[in-house]
């Protein structure tokens, strides 16, 4: 199942997301068995090792999809408190992950010695449930205990607030995902727009639904979040409902077996905004397509706002039945292209100043050129650098980011060639390409130029010759003139020489 947790945020995102449910980060008082109280360490760096083991156990995508979420409370005469959203996450977790959890937490503190797994906010402050005996796990593979975990009380059984009973089974919104903290570029602009337009007036003529496509981890989903945030900062009283097509799905099913099926039409049918992600999840699912169909229908018709999110365009979506293509296709389709590398620093520079981590200009770069095709996992590079920083009390210099991102930088890695040399060099100082091999010989040109020369011959293993054909022609005494240029200026100039490196950095690495 997805929930809101896998969207990308990737695992990185997750640590930073246990220091804000840790707000105190300076240690926190415990008591032992003996009880005298002892200073801890904060319990998020704690868990960032518990998780960190568990994922080399379980694999990230276990992590990503079941973890995540995790809050923590309060350690107190041995039992440790941890949050999960929902219901079903938490029996999963219970049922699941409990005992070993447990081990590996009491592994890195002795002090704890029971772990009580709520629900965020739903529980009383003692002991959530007794946890000890096999029959008080639900076990969610039973399609009984699958129902039971994905549905509520009827609103009659309960008192709650209109908010709560339309949109009790969609996912929570993310409130970091909100339209301040999305960086707008060329890449993006007219997404942006038009996802505030709808913010500000949900269901606009030309603007319902809004289908929202592009390549994964471009911020889709964060505009999708940052809708409804905004909406409810509006109009709180409004009903959000949002969800992945694959909860969508999910849902659905457990309705069926459980016979609630009006019971889930009435709860997104009756959302101001409903929001589905990535919904290409839903082709080849025949009969979830038809519940989603007349659900479009059913929310359109009734005046409400819808938000759907793809990989394609509806006309690129194959798969899916033509009547549901063609109303997608019939409000405001809007893509998120490819970053470019100015957007993809400025995501970065805006993402460490919302941490208050310093974060050197040349690491920015750095991470800019070498994690491309993705922001969700640049920003979890950055992510990863921030807690390495925080934990090891150290400072974030281009060669502890190498050290420290070694393996993600090593998924990037490729064969160096002089045509790669080329590109990076003409990019970092604004120049075309075509400028290396071109016999223009103003000093804007020609020094990148000799830079590209000398990177050449100490990454590849082309002999001077070689080199001086792809500039241009040039022969072996101009490439060679160049090389010993550059070694005489990365003595004198501090500057220039940590261009070379970053450059250098940045093809090896």
């Amino acid at each position: 199942m997805q929930e809101t947790l896998d969207r990308g945020v990737r695992s990185d995102d997750w640590v930073a997301t246990m220091a804000d449910n840790h707000k105190d980060g300076s240690g926190m008082t415990v008591c032992d068995a003996a009880g005298q109280a002892r200073t801890a360490e904060p319990l998020a760096a704690q868990w960032l090792r518990v998780r960190t083991r568990l994922a080399a156990e379980l694999g990230e995508a276990e992590i990503r999809h079941w973890l995540r979420q995790v809050g923590l409370g309060t350690l107190n005469d041995g039992d440790l408190v941890i949050t999960l959203p929902s219901r079903f996450l938490r029996d999963w977790v219970r049922s699941q992950h409990r005992d070993r959890l447990t081990s590996l937490w009491q592994s890195e503190n002795p002090a704890v010695r029971h772990l009580d797994i709520r629900i965020d906010g739903g529980e009383p402050a003692g002991r959530a449930e007794p946890l000890d005996t096999e029959a008080s796990r639900p076990d969610p593979s039973r399609p009984e205990a699958r129902a039971q975990a994905r549905s509520e009380p009827r609103p009659e059984q309960r008192p709650e607030s209109r908010t709560e009973s339309r949109t009790e089974q969609a996912s929570p919104l993310d409130p970091r995902f909100s339209f301040d903290s999305f960086v707008v570029g060329k890449p993006n602009e007219f997404a942006y727009a038009c996802a505030r337009r709808v913010a500000e007036a949900p269901a606009s003529p030309g603007f319902n639904p809004l289908f929202l496509y592009g390549p994964v981890g471009i911020g889709k989903t964060h505009l999708m979040h940052a809708i409804g945030n905004e909406v409810l900062a509006r109009r709180p009283d409004s009903a959000i409902a949002y969800m992945s097509a694959e909860k969508f799905m999910y849902r659905f099913i457990a309705a069926l077996r459980a016979q609630q099926q009006i019971e889930f039409k009435d709860q997104l049918r009756g959302a101001d905004v409903l929001m589905v992600d990535d919904l290409q999840f839903l082709i080849g699912k025949d009969n979830t397509q038809e519940e989603f169909f007349h659900t479009f229908n059913a929310v359109v018709e009734a005046g409400k706002q819808i938000v759907v999110s793809s990989d394609q365009s509806p006309s690129d979506l194959s798969g899916l039945e033509d009547r549901l293509r063609t109303r997608l296709g019939c409000g405001m389709v809007a893509d998120l292209h490819a970053t470019t590398f100015e957007l993809r620093v400025s995501i970065l520079q805006s993402k460490a100043e919302r941490t208050g981590v310093p974060v050197p200009p040349k690491v920015l770069e750095f991470l800019a050129h070498k994690i491309t095709a993705n922001v969700r996992e640049l920003e979890g590079a950055l992510n990863r650098l921030i807690a390495h920083a925080n934990l090891f009390n150290r400072p974030i210099t281009l060669e502890t980011t190498i050290e420290v991102l070694h393996d993600m930088l090593k998924a990037h890695d490729r064969r160096v060639t002089i045509d790669e040399i080329q590109r990076r060099v003409a990019e970092h100082y604004k120049l075309r390409v075509s400028d290396m091999t071109s016999a223009r010989r103003a000093r804007q040109v020609a020094r990148p130029r000799q830079v590209a020369m000398y990177l050449s011959k100490h990454l590849t293993s082309r002999s001077l010759p070689e080199i001086g054909k792809k500039f241009g022609g040039r022969d072996h005494t101009t490439v060679l003139h160049a090389c010993n240029k550059v070694a005489e200026l990365i003595g004198l100039d501090a500057e220039f020489a940590d261009n070379v490196d970053l450059l250098r950095s940045m093809l090896e690495s």
